[in-house]
């Protein structure tokens, strides 16, 4: 199989379903976004990523894709995906990683920095991205509640895991100066 079709050279993309639309349509843009966020992860953990902390990055990004897959769907197709879809297990696992993570981390008393080692920045990079993905899916006519729900807790996990991963690099915050 090839890996170009030469169908969206005109600039239409097929969904899941058999529906044809145009690439910079609110949808495509959305689980674009998502697909970026999903490739943005691997790079941070592509970047001496504690191992601790791979099975979760890894679970997330299988989740993503599914995600993606969802949004990337004819919405009355749906029960035609072969994979269940992101639920209140998939927000349940974000939040006990948050509260774990969190566990093993000071408490805030300002803002920090959106910075730190190469893994810890690309994550708090990631964070920003997923609040994208969560802005363009909310532009969507259907979306379940369960998705705008993940993709919101999805980046706050984002910014504890990049705590984590700088604290496990010993790479201090930066706290907020506003001067």
């Amino acid at each position: 199989m090839k890996i170009y079709t030469r169908t969206g050279d005109s600039g239409e993309t097929g969904l899941f379903g058999g529906a044809r639309i145009m690439k910079n349509t609110p949808v495509v843009e959305a689980y674009g976004t998502i697909d970026e966020l999903n490739a943005l992860l691997g790079v941070a953990r592509a970047k001496e990523f504690p191992k601790e902390l791979e099975s979760d990055l890894e679970l997330i990004q299988n989740q993503l894709f599914v995600l993606g897959a969802e949004l990337a769907c004819v919405p009355d197709k749906l029960e035609k995906l072969p994979m269940p879809l992101i639920d209140a297990a998939a927000i349940k696992m974000l939040e006990d990683l948050i509260d774990r993570t969190e566990g093993f981390l000071p408490g805030l008393k300002t803002f920090i920095l959106p910075a730190g080692s190469l893994a810890g920045a690309t994550l708090h990079h990631a964070r920003t991205v997923a609040r994208r993905a969560e802005r363009r899916t909310l532009d969507l006519p259907q979306v379940r509640p369960e998705i705008v729900t993940y993709l919101n807790r999805l980046s706050d996990c984002l910014f504890v895991l990049a705590r984590r991963v700088n604290q496990l690099q010993n790479v201090p915050e930066t706290p907020w100066n506003p001067r």
